[in-house]
């Protein structure tokens, strides 16, 4: 696999143009795993985004305290490491706001249904 990984980006080095080259050459640039990470992690964002329309009352407070949490942490991760990666802050915020917001939907959520009984 790495045979053919190497050869396709020797390949698409040829084809990217100048101006691109700082970009592609990056540390944690699209040759590398550090760029495709949070390139696929933007999963989770669509997903949060899609879950705004869910009942607050099944939102899980667990798992969106957990996602919330873990998008804060790599957002500082993401800035203090060499090279900083942007694309991973990036994500990882909008991971943490996403989450942040629906937690706060299902804690008002409880707050009001604990105030109605």
């Amino acid at each position: 696999m790495s045979f053919i990984y190497k050869k396709a980006i020797s390949f698409a080095d040829k084809l990217i143009p100048t101006k691109f080259q700082p970009v592609w050459n990056h540390p944690a640039g699209p040759k590398t795993v550090f760029f495709w990470a949070p390139t696929f992690k933007w999963g989770l964002v669509i997903a949060g985004i899609s879950d705004l329309q869910r009942p607050a009352e099944k939102i899980s407070l667990a798992q969106t305290s957990a996602l919330a949490a873990t998008g804060v942490i790599w957002c500082r991760y993401s800035l203090v490491i060499i090279p900083k990666n942007y694309n991973l802050f990036s994500v990882n915020f909008f991971v943490a706001l996403t989450q942040l917001y629906q937690l706060s939907r299902a804690i008002q959520y409880q707050r009001s249904a604990a105030a109605n009984n």
